[in-house]
């Protein structure tokens, strides 16, 4: 049997860092981990191919040599799917499809694709592949049993290029303790955080470091100190153990709830285990509107200096925002960009709220007839239901705070505060490789030269070099990063 698995294409958002990566010679920020691990849950003396639509084109003899062709998705990458939907099926293929996009809405996709592996695919897989041996297969597979990961397969790393990539990727965890009414997180993957043993997470780490990888790891999970006790006992000393014994051979980052800054702890052993960025939900600086989409961790707390808490740990904090709740007011888009600003978050990912299929958002507003379409999954400034704000206004203020935010004047000023303050764990000494190099180069060209942000390039460059010198690697990331989030800023979408 012939598998081949399709990762579609992302569209320019925030998190394609598509402006960032030709600076470091990468074509992708990460590679499909689901897809990869669900090669390994396939027999191994089938023969399979991985085409990401990021790195690499689809050509027809890729189609003509499968026999059976797998894509999975997120909801982001929709417009990606239908296009390749339509290709595959000029060659008359049959698709089997997975992954978040189609667990939530495989209605709109049902008249095109054969078969839908749905939930989570250590169930649902094998019941396809045993009625694919049957010769007796049906539409739809799903489950609501929850898998103990502690049985889930390393991913086939084998399948895909690592010089593509700008970090690789490992899950420890699967669900997230809070509720939240706008995530999509529950209904997925549940409440109860399930976990990978340490072995397993060693293991997967010593996959990565025999393959020469040396750089970022980001560790996908929906929420990783779901489970703070086992973090603690076990997984964190374990991988600390791990990185000194290679000398420190990775940086990670991943995805915490704001509540890690109560912890401090746990703060210590993330970063002695080499963790130097984590991505916060903080979502607004209004408390009503906190309590109407339940985000219970947030409330009731100084975010300011939670966030403060957790940089001076040494980590960079990149955070999300949401507006368009109901209970914003006309002055969310200012205080937002105050707190953004005072925070000192280079990395704010600030989005109008959408309600995504099979959350608790998207029923409320079905009942409240308010719902405009799908969502789009994207930070593009569109909006899937009828806001209690005056629509125009709020997509328009909107815009102008991202544009805002992310000018080279305001973004050069956050940056140097942030480097100001910052003191990294660092727990080796930094090595500078080719791609630093290249990426450095690069810089001085487009960003000291070519484009807008030219004066305040130097400024950030040259403070560095003088003030803070073991901080100029950083400094001329973050700089390129912002580089990135001015052109989605300003992209056509956000201007129509």
């Amino acid at each position: 049997m012939k598998i081949l698995l399709l990762w579609p294409k992302f569209p320019a958002t925030f998190w394609s860092f598509k402006s960032a990566l030709p600076f470091i010679a990468k074509k992708a920020a990460f590679p499909p981990l689901g897809l990869l691990t669900v090669a390994s849950l396939l027999p191994q003396k089938w023969e399979k191919k991985l085409i990401d639509l990021n790195v690499e084109k689809l050509q027809d003899k890729d189609i003509l040599w499968a026999d059976l062709v797998f894509i999975s998705a997120m909801a982001i990458q929709k417009d990606s799917v239908l296009e390749l939907i339509g290709t595959i099926k000029k060659f008359g293929k049959k698709i089997a499809a997975g992954g978040p996009l189609f667990t939530t809405d495989y209605e709109d996709f049902s008249k095109n694709i054969d078969y839908f592996v749905l939930d989570e695919g250590e169930v649902t897989l094998p019941l396809f592949l045993a009625d694919l041996k049957r010769r007796a297969l049906k539409k739809i597979y799903r489950s609501n049993i929850k898998p103990d990961i502690k049985t889930t397969p390393r991913p086939a790393w084998e399948l895909i290029k690592f010089k593509h990539y700008a970090s690789m990727c490992v899950q420890y965890s699967r669900g997230c303790p809070f509720n939240c009414e706008f995530c999509d997180i529950v209904f997925l993957n549940g409440r109860i955080p399930r976990t990978k043993d340490k072995e397993q997470i060693l293991a997967e780490l010593d996959a990565l470091y025999e393959r020469g990888w040396r750089e970022g790891v980001f560790f996908v999970d929906d929420n990783f100190i779901g489970n703070k006790m086992t973090l603690k006992k076990e997984i964190l000393p374990a991988i600390t153990r791990w990185q000194e014994e290679r000398r420190y051979p990775f940086s990670f980052n991943t995805q915490v709830s704001i509540n890690l800054s109560d912890d401090e702890e746990l703060m210590d052993l993330m970063t002695k285990a080499g963790f130097n960025s984590v991505f916060v939900g903080i979502e607004t600086v209004e408390n009503e509107s906190l309590k109407e989409c339940q985000k219970s961790q947030n409330l009731d707390r100084d975010l300011l200096i939670a966030v403060r808490r957790i940089q001076k740990y040494g980590f960079q904090v990149q955070a999300g925002f949401i507006l368009g709740f109901d209970n914003d007011t006309s002055s969310i888009f200012n205080r937002m960009a105050d707190f953004i600003q005072k925070s000192k978050i280079t990395m704010a990912m600030v989005g109008l709220l959408q309600a995504m299929p099979k959350t608790r958002l998207w029923q409320r507003l079905k009942e409240e007839k308010r719902l405009l379409g799908r969502a789009s999954g994207n930070t593009d400034g569109t909006l899937n239901f009828i806001p209690k704000m005056n629509h125009q206004f709020l997509v328009s203020e909107y815009k102008k705070l991202v544009k805002h935010i992310y000018a080279p004047k305001q973004y050069s000023q956050r940056l140097i505060s942030f480097l100001k303050e910052y003191q990294p764990k660092r727990l080796k000494r930094y090595q500078v490789n080719f791609n630093d190099f290249s990426a450095l180069l690069k810089s001085f060209w487009i960003l000291g030269i070519r484009e807008k942000e030219r004066f305040y390039f130097w400024k950030v460059f040259f403070w560095c070099l003088f003030k803070r010198p073991k901080t100029l690697p950083t400094a001329v990331r973050l700089a390129i990063f912002g580089f990135h989030f001015r052109k989605v800023s300003e992209n056509n979408k956000l201007n129509q």
